[in-house]
């Protein structure tokens, strides 16, 4: 199977992870646990990756799996991966405890420490956003047609997203520096994906991610003719260290926002 054909059947499986998350969501009531980290964790975190591992492991028995709701795997046994599969189940745990709609399945495939493949589904949005290396990047709303996307040109008005949820005081403080611009608050890894179609500018993380927040945005967001950088002006690499901590970067639609900030 060639990596675009793969990609659209990785689309149908985060699709069908979103349709068992959202049966939760519109529950009466789901409970909310919490992980060693204090961060939060439903039931609907456990059947997405239930969903997608059994899925993957079906269809790619050859390829190893790293889940964030997986065991924790050391990096000596990591380190010998050329090509595996990185999940983040439920991206957003948080803006789907809060109902608004925020959040997101996210499925990669890396090869060589660089994602090759990226589906973004949200849910409640009926959105995926989905790219494979050298085919494109594109959403599909429901079920209508799939449509191209493009970053968008710079121009004097500099449109931002930025967490929902994370936002602490590092945002301010990076903000300062513009001096026309307008901020879009969202949650998951969703602000990326607004890049990616030309809604928004650039999108700063200053705070802690993990690997599998990020890698199927971010081949999403490249084949889109963006970057996903950290602040040294490289690209984000995966399973390259004992860490699953990504570095703070920069989303940008062009090059010409990343340069400036890092001007400033």
């Amino acid at each position: 199977m060639d990596l675009a054909s793969l990609t659209l059947v990785i689309v149908e499986l985060a699709q069908a992870a979103g349709a068992e998350i959202m049966q939760i969501y519109h529950s009466a009531d789901f409970t909310v646990d919490r992980k060693q980290d204090n961060s939060p964790l439903t039931a609907a975190d456990l059947v997405s990756h239930q969903t997608i591992v059994a899925a993957l492991q079906e269809l790619t028995p050859q390829y190893p799996i790293l889940s964030e709701e997986s065991a924790t795997l050391d990096f000596a046994e990591r380190s010998q991966w050329t090509t595996y599969w990185l999940v983040d189940p439920l991206d957003g745990t948080k803006e789907f405890i809060k109902r608004n709609g925020e959040f997101s399945v996210l499925i990669a495939l890396i090869h060589q420490h660089e994602p090759v493949l990226g589906v973004v589904h949200a849910p409640a949005l009926q959105k995926t956003w989905y790219a494979s290396l050298g085919n494109g990047a594109y959403l599909q709303v429901a079920q209508a047609e799939p449509e191209l996307l493009s970053t968008r040109e710079p121009s004097e008005l500099v449109t931002i997203v930025g967490s929902r949820s994370h936002a602490g005081d590092s945002l301010p403080a990076f903000l300062q520096q513009f001096e026309n611009y307008e901020l879009i608050s969202m949650g998951s890894i969703l602000k990326a994906c607004l890049v990616a179609e030309g809604k928004a500018d650039f999108y700063p993380r200053l705070g802690l991610t993990s690997e599998w927040d990020t890698a199927a945005a971010q081949i999403i967001v490249e084949e889109a003719g963006g970057a996903m950088q950290d602040l040294n002006g490289q690209a984000l690499k995966y399973n390259s260290k004992d860490s699953l901590l990504n570095p703070h970067f920069i989303v940008s639609g062009s090059q010409h926002y990343f340069d400036k900030t890092l001007d400033n």
